[in-house]
C-alpha cells in the first residue's frame, strides 16, 4: 500500500492473530506507532487477542491503560476483550475486578469471565458467577453452557456437568451443538468414565466428529485403555485425523506400554500421510523480551547457566522423593537416558530460565503450546517447593498454579 492508516493497520494486526500470527502483530503495531499513527479502538480490539495469546502481560496492560485514557472502556467489547487478556496471562483476579467495574455487561462479558474462571480451575467461581448471571436476569447463550461444561470437565465434576447439559434443552430450550458434545466426552472420559463416554458418543444425534473422539483417544492414553484407543484410532483414521495430534496420542499410548514396534508403525503412517508432529515449545517473558525453547533446546546464550540449574534441580528433587516418569519418553532407551530427556522438556528449560532471571519475589509465568505431561506436572511441583517460588504454567488445555508443592488442579486436568 502506498497509504496506510489506522484502519489498514488494525485490519492486518487483526488478521495476522486469526491466523496464528499473534507475535506479527505486535510488530505491525510497533510499525504504526514510529509511523506517527494513534491507536483507536479498533487497534485496541486486535491488539489485545495478541497480548492473550502470548501471555504478553505487561504489552497488556499498557493497552488497557490506554484504552481507560481514551474512554474506550466505556464500550463492552473493550471490556470483555481486557478481562479475557488478563485471564489468559494468568491474572484472574484482575479479570473480575474489571468484570465488576463494568458499566454495562453482555452475554460475552459473563461468558468471557466464566470460561476464564475454568480455565483456572475455579470452577465453583465460575457455577456461581453463572448463578448470578440468572438471578440478575441475563438469559444465557450457548456459548454460555459450553463455558459451564468446559469449567465442569476441567475440574471434573461430573455430576454437575450431566446436570446442566441436560438443563440446556429442558430448562433453556437451547439444542447441544457439537461443542457441548465434545464437552461432555471430555468430562466423561477424563474422569475416567471411558464406557460411559464411548456410549454417550454412540447416542449422539448427528454424526461426531474428529474432535470428539480425540477427546475420548486424549482420556484413553491418561487411563492406558489400549483396546479402546486402538478402537477410536480406527474411527479417526475414517474421517480423516486432521492433524497429527491423534497420531500422536496413538504413539504415545502404544508407547506408555512398551509397543514400540507399533508405535513406531504409527509414527511412519503419520509421515506416510504427511502429518508433522509439532514440538514441544515453551516460553517466557523476561524484562519485556520473549524466549522461547523447545525440548531439548541448547540454543539460548544462557543454556549452560541452564543446564546446571536444571541438575541441580534434579537432586534436590530427588532427595524429596522424585522419580522421573519413564512412560512419558517415546524412545525404547535407558532408563537413565529417560531422566535426562524428561529434563529437558520445554516448560522445564523455561522454568530453570525464569528462575535465573526472575525476581525471586515475582511469580515466573510459562505458556506452553502443547499440554502438559504427567511428570512434568509432578516435578514443577518440586521445583516450587524448592525454590519457594510461585509457578504459573499456561498449557494448551489450561492454567496450572504451583506454590507450595501442590497445584491448584489437584492432579486432575
Amino acid at each position: 500500500m502506498t497509504s496506510k492508516d489506522t484502519v489498514s493497520y488494525s485490519g492486518i494486526m487483526s488478521g495476522c492473530v486469526q491466523n496464528g500470527h499473534a507475535e506479527k502483530a505486535l510488530l505491525i503495531f510497533r510499525q504504526m506507532q514510529l509511523s506517527g499513527f494513534e491507536p483507536d479502538l479498533a487497534t485496541m480490539m486486535a491488539l489485545l487477542p495478541a497480548c492473550s495469546h502470548l501471555a504478553a502481560l505487561q504489552h497488556g496492560a499498557c493497552c488497557h491503560g490506554y484504552s481507560v485514557i481514551r474512554g474506550f472502556t466505556s464500550e463492552s467489547s473493550i471490556c470483555n476483550a481486557i478481562i479475557d487478556m488478563y485471564s489468559k496471562c494468568g491474572k484472574i483476579h484482575i479479570s473480575r475486578k474489571v468484570f465488576d467495574r463494568m458499566h454495562k455487561r453482555d452475554v460475552v462479558s459473563w461468558n468471557t469471565m466464566i470460561i476464564g474462571y475454568g480455565i483456572h480451575g475455579e470452577c465453583t467461581e465460575a457455577l456461581s458467577l453463572f448463578h448470578e448471571s440468572q438471578v440478575s436476569g441475563l438469559k444465557p447463550d450457548d456459548v454460555t453452557f459450553v463455558a459451564v461444561l468446559s469449567a465442569c470437565s476441567h475440574s471434573g465434576l461430573v455430576k454437575e456437568g450431566k446436570y446442566w447439559f441436560n438443563a440446556m434443552n429442558q430448562e433453556f430450550s437451547i439444542t447441544p451443538r457439537m461443542a457441548h458434545y465434545i464437552c461432555m466426552v471430555d468430562l466423561l472420559a477424563r474422569a475416567g468414565n471411558l464406557d460411559e463416554a464411548y456410549i454417550f458418543i454412540q447416542r449422539m444425534p448427528f454424526e461426531p466428529d474428529v474432535r470428539v473422539w480425540s477427546a475420548l483417544l486424549a482420556a484413553c492414553r491418561t487411563h492406558r485403555n489400549i483396546e479402546m484407543g486402538e478402537e477410536v484410532s480406527k474411527r479417526i483414521q475414517k474421517l480423516g485425523p486432521e492433524s497429527t495430534g491423534n497420531f500422536v496420542l496413538m504413539s504415545n499410548i502404544y508407547s506408555s506400554v512398551g509397543r514400540w514396534d507399533d508405535a513406531a508403525q504409527i509414527r511412519t503412517i503419520q509421515q506416510h500421510q504427511g502429518y508433522k508432529k509439532s514440538p514441544g515449545c515453551s516460553w517466557v517473558k523476561v524484562s519485556g523480551v520473549i524466549h522461547g525453547f523447545i525440548g531439548g533446546d541448547q540454543s539460548h546464550p544462557q543454556s549452560a547457566s541452564i543446564n546446571k540449574k536444571l541438575q541441580e534441580l534434579l537432586v534436590q528433587m530427588k532427595r524429596l522423593g522424585y522419580s522421573a516418569d519413564s512412560n512419558f519418553v517415546l524412545h525404547d532407551v535407558e532408563e537413565e537416558e529417560k531422566e535426562q530427556i524428561l529434563l529437558y522438556h520445554s516448560e522445564k528449560i523455561a522454568i530453570a530460565f525464569g528462575l535465573l532471571n526472575i525476581s525471586p519475589s515475582k511469580p515466573i509465568l510459562v505458556t506452553k503450546n502443547l499440554r502438559i505431561c504427567v511428570d512434568c506436572h509432578s516435578a514443577i511441583k518440586f521445583m516450587a517447593l524448592i525454590t519457594n517460588r510461585e509457578i504459573i504454567v499456561r498449557d494448551a488445555s489450561r492454567f496450572h498454579h504451583f506454590k507450595n508443592g501442590i497445584c491448584n488442579c489437584g492432579d486432575f486436568w
